[in-house]
């Protein structure tokens, strides 16, 4: 298939396919008339690569994906290096969401320091005016 057709079943456009050719994640092969050809594997390939972007990965990070997919193997996840960088993610992920977590304690304990100090400014002003 040619790369407009390409970009179409893959959701993505031409311009994408050729930034991802220029970083070596897709390879077409060129007809006679210097056209990209791309056959199916290279669909698995961007829809490999555009679900990992998806979720976060930088081209780097796909990169071990790809090369797993290239060796013949039916899932980009199941190679030592795209292994290794799952890992890595995750790890990444953890520590965002203990960071997160702390931030949501602190601000849960200013909400509740700022509500009791409304209250009590309330209670003062009431007991003024009685």
């Amino acid at each position: 298939m040619r790369i407009g057709e390409l970009a179409e079943r893959a959701g993505t456009s031409t311009r994408t396919l050729r930034y991802y050719e220029s970083q070596g994640l897709v390879c077409p092969r060129r007809s006679a008339n210097g056209y990209r050809v791309y056959d199916e594997a290279e669909l698995r390939v961007v829809h490999e690569i555009r679900a990992l972007l998806a979720v976060g990965f930088g081209l780097d990070d796909i990169r071990p994906f790809v090369a797993c997919l290239r060796a013949g193997n039916s899932s980009g996840d199941v190679c030592p290096d795209s292994v290794a960088v799952l890992r890595r993610k995750l790890a990444e992920v953890d520590d965002y969401l203990d960071r997160l977590g702390a931030v949501r304690h602190q601000l849960h304990d200013q909400l509740a320091r700022a509500i009791a100090h409304r209250e009590e400014t309330c209670l003062r002003t009431r007991s003024r005016a009685d």
